[in-house]
């Protein structure tokens, strides 16, 4: 719906309205972004048609439907390096997941979901699409649970008051998310076992700033099998500790000295 504020453009709402229309992933009619859009159809193919101008969405050569175009890659790309954690955390991650062939995830908190900012895939967890910019819930996710981190109870049930199940095994009370969480400020790192997806699993560590707050978070994920967290979670979490504090490092965090950390396995015991 457009914006009853009278300080707002309603031809750049409604242009934002198309281009969400595509955030589903699809390509579309111009009958289903009017649809999405609250539009009528002649407005929406007009409007589909300067943003096919200026490269925001383009058709397909054989269907003729739309998807999005190349100038939001060009904007997106530069909007993401302009993030502070996102430049420090994308080549210590990329070589995290090159050497342990797993999945390496960076996100941060925007509002009451987790927000990707890089994706790595190595060779026993390949994705066939990058999660650069999805959304994911916090309370079904170790990356989750480490951007929660900074927020006291209250805060957490006022952001997200409800906590969908996504599997049988995912996390649906806010006492047993205050008790998840109370684990990571232990431990250092969260866990995430097929809370969000079956056959999946997860490790992850908290990216701190110069004050001390928490602001990312960087995980390593995979197939259930073969990121075994029953034999090597000591080991995984070794390893992503020490990568989200060389990153907080690059942030401007100062690690206190006397804060005893786990060092990373040596390659051979990963590769075990």
């Amino acid at each position: 719906m457009l914006a009853s504020d009278p300080g707002t453009n309603q031809s750049v709402e409604k242009a934002a309205l198309i281009l969400s229309a595509f955030a589903g992933g699809r390509l579309l009619r111009v009958s289903d972004v009017a649809k999405h859009a609250g539009l009528g159809q002649s407005t929406a193919s007009r409007l589909l048609a300067t943003l096919e101008s200026l490269e925001y969405v383009e058709r397909d050569p054989v269907s003729a439907l739309y998807r999005l175009g190349p100038a939001l890659i060009t904007l997106a790309g530069i909007a993401v390096n302009q993030n502070p954690a996102h430049r420090q955390a994308r080549q210590p991650a990329q070589d995290l997941a090159a050497a342990l062939g797993l999945g390496v995830n960076v996100a941060e908190r925007r509002q009451e979901s987790l927000f990707y900012l890089c994706n790595f895939e190595g060779r026993r967890a390949p994705r066939s699409f990058a999660l650069m910019g999805q959304r994911n819930p916090l309370h079904a996710t170790g990356l989750g649970k480490c951007l929660l981190l900074g927020l006291n109870p209250a805060q957490r049930r006022t952001l997200v008051p409800h906590l969908h199940r996504y599997t049988p095994y995912t996390i649906t009370t806010h006492d047993e998310l205050d008790h998840a969480i109370n684990e990571v400020a232990i431990r250092g790192y969260a866990t995430e076992t097929e809370e969000l997806a079956l056959g999946r699993a997860c490790i992850a560590a908290p990216i701190l700033d110069r004050a001390g707050s928490v602001v990312a978070a960087i995980s390593i994920s995979g197939p259930l099998s073969t990121l075994d967290l029953a034999e090597r979670e000591a080991l995984l979490a070794g390893t992503v500790i020490e990568v989200a504090d060389s990153i907080s490092v690059g942030l401007g965090y100062l690690v206190p000295p006397h804060v005893p950390r786990t060092h990373p396995p040596r390659q051979r015991e990963l590769d075990s």
